[in-house]
């Protein structure tokens, strides 16, 4: 994949270059901004399996994509109309504070500091996961804990090198760094030797295994030594498209409980099962008028890109390359943690 910058745009039928973008000095006015340019812009990973990767034809495709078509539809009636900045770790919250993008949706972890004081809020957890370690089997290690004086390929700029360090402090051994901006190079790394151990968010160390040259010759141990609840941004401040970006992922949550899919969404709106789904889907109420949506905005983003359950599977899910399981983000009512507030 090639990458320009400062900011390579692609658009979901190909790659495309702008050459001129001019940020948005409105961010009280996001979603009017969104519904003016008739497209969303969208900041995601510059590449990384089951979030956000270009697919062979150039489209692109993962859980974190899918959120940005999904905000795409609840607002202009249409997944196509985004336009995804693929971004490094470095520049993502630059794109989103200066207004190069509307909407961050990029593998990003959820903490105190990112959400009190670098003017971004955000909008939900879309993927619960925690931060693992790879190692050649040959290492012959089963625990993190057997890693004193290993030398570990990290991605620069991300709470992964922080958590790095606390592990290590907490459990009175030694490392060494060896840092890389992007994700896939860090695999790169440990594939050809640099590093005895490659540190990641769980999910991404399964989509990092599949670019070694021999995945079966990596395993990843069990421990998981920090929470990392992955989530899209937006900017502090504009509380509406906060909301517009909240609720799109309740609704899609909500469809799931409801076993409202894709398949079945028109079945559904014409005949409601409950009066929960007859106001998630716009036949009773005006839910979505109320954030300045139309009151079918719920039905959109389901019949177009799918409910919560939907996009995971066939994203990270066992019918994925990834085959990751549920786990923590079963819904709720699965024992999981994925809850949608109700719509009334």
């Amino acid at each position: 994949m090639t990458i320009k910058k400062p900011w390579a745009w692609a658009s979901t039928a190909g790659l495309l270059t702008v050459a001129t973008l001019a940020p948005s000095t409105s961010y009280g006015a996001t979603l009017d901004d969104v519904k003016s340019r008739g497209q969303l812009r969208c900041g995601v990973s510059d590449g990384l399996a089951g979030f956000s990767s270009p697919n062979a034809q150039g489209q692109w495709q993962g859980i974190d994509v899918d959120v940005c078509r999904a905000v795409a539809t609840a607002v202009l009636g249409d997944p196509g109309k985004v336009t995804f900045a693929p971004l490094t770790a470095k520049e993502r919250f630059t794109a989103l504070q200066s207004g190069e993008v509307d909407l961050l949706s990029r593998n990003t972890t959820w903490t105190a500091s990112r959400d009190n004081s670098m003017g971004l809020t955000f909008a939900g957890v879309t993927f619960y996961d925690g931060q693992g370690m790879m190692v050649s089997k040959d290492l012959g290690v089963s625990s993190a804990k057997e890693l004193d004086g290993a030398s570990v390929c990290v991605s620069a700029g991300t709470t992964t090198e922080l958590n790095l360090a606390d592990y290590f402090r907490a459990n009175d051994m030694t490392y060494n760094a060896v840092s890389f901006d992007e994700a896939d190079q860090t695999a790169a790394g440990f594939d050809s030797g640099r590093c005895d151990v490659l540190t990641s968010d769980s999910s991404q160390l399964a989509a990092l295994r599949l670019q070694l040259s021999d995945p079966s010759s990596a395993v990843i141990l069990p421990e998981r030594i920090s929470k990392e609840p992955l989530g899209p941004v937006v900017r502090q401040g504009d509380e509406q498209w906060m909301k517009v970006v909240r609720w799109t992922l309740y609704a899609m949550l909500n469809a799931e409980e409801s076993g409202i899919t894709s398949a079945n969404v028109d079945q559904m709106r014409d005949a409601p099962k409950s009066p929960d789904d007859a106001r998630l889907l716009g036949k009773d109420g005006n839910f979505g008028e109320q954030m300045g949506l139309s009151n079918d905005w719920a039905y959109n983003i389901v019949k177009q890109v799918g409910n919560y359950g939907e996009i995971f599977e066939r994203n990270v899910g066992k019918g994925s390359p990834l085959e990751l399981e549920r786990g923590e983000n079963a819904l709720w009512t699965d024992g999981g943690l994925q809850y949608g507030m109700p719509v009334r």
